[in-house]
């Protein structure tokens, strides 16, 4: 725990995405959030965590479906959606926070 807190606290905002091996709708995220960094770079970080791994964290989070896309800055939840997000809208999303 503490170290996914020294990841969300940092000055730019990252994005965590709760997925599954199993999930197919998660499969269908991977790409996605690859074309969302390739094209916001360094402006924030794109961090995946496996629930099946990771059971303790998400049960703290509250996950309970996956994918699970949770935005934060500075330590703070600023946004949260269970599903696929198209790239437009992570896009225009974490622009929003930069």
């Amino acid at each position: 725990m503490s170290n996914f807190l020294s990841i969300i606290n940092k000055d730019k905002p990252v994005l965590i995405d709760f997925f599954a091996e199993w999930c197919g709708p998660c499969k269908m995220m991977s790409p996605i959030l690859k074309e969302v960094k390739d094209i916001i770079g360094d402006k924030a970080s794109i961090i995946k965590i496996d629930v099946d791994k990771n059971q303790e964290l998400a049960a703290q989070l509250q996950v309970r479906g996956v994918p699970t896309l949770i935005l934060y800055k500075n330590g703070k939840q600023l946004w949260r959606q269970s599903g696929v997000v198209q790239k437009i809208d992570l896009i225009k999303l974490i622009e929003s926070h930069v």
